[in-house]
């Protein structure tokens, strides 16, 4: 099944987007309200069930409370998750530090596995991480105007200049999504796929949900 959408209706999707990227990483984890319609539209095109989403927003939250008594001013954990796979970034002090921060968090409930990519490093700057979330906006913006990728299909984190991109998708779109990230803002470092793996048969049951596919959320073109 074919879905098309103008440009008209997908910028105010991309404004939503980078919007929300700006505001919750910059001020916090807080609720973030954008219209029903907007937030009903987001969570139907995620591939994780609900109860997956519910987890990982809750093992984002606690587990980036944990990290922090852990750390206190000496480094900084960004914590994400998807699907319950979780992903740590950020800064510590050494690597007795880095081991602690992930022997804890993979206590949490539900969590399935961890990749650790915490440098042992200084603390990034204010400057650097502000860097960080407008090279998540471009790239996030790039995948809205891709044909055949759907920019709720994935999540996209970047730390130190690093791209982790992350969903479930089909090998297709997981390259296509890697070339257009890569291209997407000249000082990415490298792109990191942390992707689970669907068939293209999967990816037509998943699109033949009505829930799946709203208007105003399937690529365009």
């Amino acid at each position: 099944m074919t879905f098309t959408v103008t440009a008209t209706i997908r910028r105010p999707l991309a404004a939503i987007v980078l919007g929300a990227t700006l505001v919750t990483s910059l001020q916090g984890c807080f609720p973030l309200m954008v219209g029903a319609t907007a937030v009903g539209t987001l969570a139907a095109t995620d591939r994780r069930t609900l109860g997956a989403q519910t987890d990982d927003k809750s093992i984002e939250l606690r587990g980036e409370g944990r990290a922090k008594k852990i750390t206190g001013d000496s480094g900084r954990v960004a914590v994400t998750s998807y699907n319950r796979m979780v992903l740590l970034t950020g800064e510590v002090k050494d690597e007795a530090m880095k081991t602690e921060v992930e022997r804890q968090l993979s206590t949490l409930e539900n969590v399935r596995g961890i990749e650790n990519d915490l440098a042992v490093a200084p603390v990034s700057s204010v400057g650097a991480r502000s860097n960080d979330l407008l090279i998540t906006s471009k790239v996030k913006a790039a995948f809205i105007d891709t044909k055949d990728l759907y920019v709720n299909a994935f999540v996209v984190h970047t730390d130190r200049g690093v791209v982790y991109l992350m969903g479930r998708v089909t090998q297709r779109e997981a390259k296509l999504a890697t070339d257009v990230a890569r291209n997407a803002a000249g000082n990415i470092r490298k792109v990191v796929k942390l992707f689970e793996y669907i068939s293209e048969d999967d990816l037509q049951q998943l699109q033949a949900k009505p829930s799946a596919s709203p208007a105003g959320t399937a690529p365009a073109k």
